[in-house]
């Protein structure tokens, strides 16, 4: 904390301190055996100790608090309190008294003052006093400026100033990882990290989808009609991280429109809340998250339909989608199926789909069977666009389990 005070002296004194909770008293039990040298007096003298609980004085932790020694460390999200008291020193009479709190950061100049009026006169050994609040939004070093203007008993007009400089600290490493499938819907994965040297409670760490996606969390199993935390405890240690997963599905009115969802980068933002300590809250939003968007080409085929299990050498059928990406051409396409070793396809290759339009959707049902056991690929689809003479392959769209019919009839 940098301190700046004018050679000048003054009628009034200016005294500024953080408002922090204290902290439990922690204290270094010390004992030894009934055969050492010190015998019992160790052990009486632990009990006789006031920090100490009563029955419990092995325990580091006692029944006293503790009040703050220093500044201490303040966080991004963290709510900064600060008592602001002035204090008139003279035995004279001031009028007009100003106090002005400005808070300077790396970007902006931002005033706490609860008041702007001035105050009209200050008794001898009287004070003003005022608490400001302010939630952190940014880090690194923050400038506390506070201004005290007075007009003296003879009319002259004082004035001074203090500078109080302190760093806000990052308590949370926030990493993400997209997922994309091939229904539409995005998997998130945000990794977050307590960097701060004090465990956290993480009371909530949600994700604010944007206009195009609804949002479900992963991070509970219901048993009994009740909700539990995959997490057990919600507790996070230092340094501990923990994966948080959410899966966003595009609303049905955007679904259907596979050029919209195709350019959209804006996923949402994630809100976290915690608290530390004795109840201190701090809270987090991050910025919009954005997302590579997945290329599908000029045509996309997706599967909606498809089995778990099939059995050998039985037709089955699925459902394929086929959009046209495009959002000013018109398709004209036909659907080949190529057999491969264990897939074989029913029905006639070289058919005519018709014409798709832009940004539009068809719904196809395909038969096939499988004449080798285990896990299959669905693949051999070609899709032809005969305007611009150009074949689209599909391969590995989709995985069966290809399995006897006499073990799923036993199972």
């Amino acid at each position: 904390m940098d301190v700046n005070q004018p050679k000048q002296e003054h009628l009034l004194a200016l005294k500024v301190m953080r408002l922090t909770k204290p902290t439990l008293f922690t204290n270094i039990p010390v004992t030894c055996e009934d055969g050492d040298l010190p015998g019992d007096l160790l052990n009486h003298l632990m009990k006789d100790d006031p920090s100490t609980v009563k029955g419990a004085e092995m325990l580091m932790l006692g029944e006293m608090l503790t009040l703050p020694q220093n500044f201490g460390n303040i966080f991004l999200g963290e709510t900064f309190s600060s008592y602001i008291s002035v204090h008139n020193d003279s035995p004279h009479l001031v009028k007009d008294i100003l106090v002005k709190a400005d808070l300077q950061t790396s970007s902006q100049r931002l005033n706490l003052s609860a008041s702007s009026a001035a105050v009209a006169e200050l008794k001898p050994d009287s004070c003003i006093d005022d608490v400001i609040h302010h939630e952190v939004k940014e880090i690194g070093t923050h400038i506390l400026v506070c201004a005290v203007s007075y007009t003296s008993q003879t009319g002259e007009k004082m004035y001074f100033r203090k500078f109080f400089k302190f760093q806000v600290l990052k308590p949370l490493d926030v990493k993400t990882k997209f997922y994309n499938a091939e229904t539409d819907e995005v998997f998130l994965e945000a990794q977050i990290q307590n960097i701060t040297t004090s465990p956290m409670f993480m009371e909530k760490v949600s994700l604010e989808p944007s206009l195009m996606y609804n949002v479900s969390e992963l991070n509970t199993i219901n048993k009994d009609g009740e909700s539990f935390s995959t997490f057990g405890t919600t507790y996070l240690q230092p340094l501990d991280t923990r994966q948080y997963l959410y899966c966003l599905k595009p609303k049905p009115e955007f679904a259907e429109k596979a050029g919209v969802i195709k350019g959209v980068t804006v996923i949402g933002k994630l809100d976290i809340v915690w608290k530390t300590n004795l109840g201190e809250r701090g809270r987090l939003q991050t910025s919009q998250l954005q997302r590579m968007a997945p290329g599908y080409g000029d045509v996309r085929l997706s599967l909606e339909i498809i089995p778990d299990t099939v059995n050998l050498e039985e037709p089955f059928e699925i459902t394929c989608k086929i959009t046209n990406c495009s959002s000013e051409r018109t398709m004209d396409l036909i659907l080949e199926m190529c057999n491969t070793n264990a897939i074989h396809w029913c029905g006639v290759s070289g058919r005519q789909l018709g014409k798709l339009h832009p940004s539009s959707s068809l719904h196809l049902t395909l038969t096939l069977l499988s004449s080798i056991q285990g896990l299959q690929s669905v693949s051999g689809l070609r899709l032809t666009d005969t305007f611009l003479k150009r074949t689209y392959e599909y391969d590995d769209i989709a995985q069966v389990c290809v399995v006897s019919s006499k073990v799923k009839a036993g199972s």
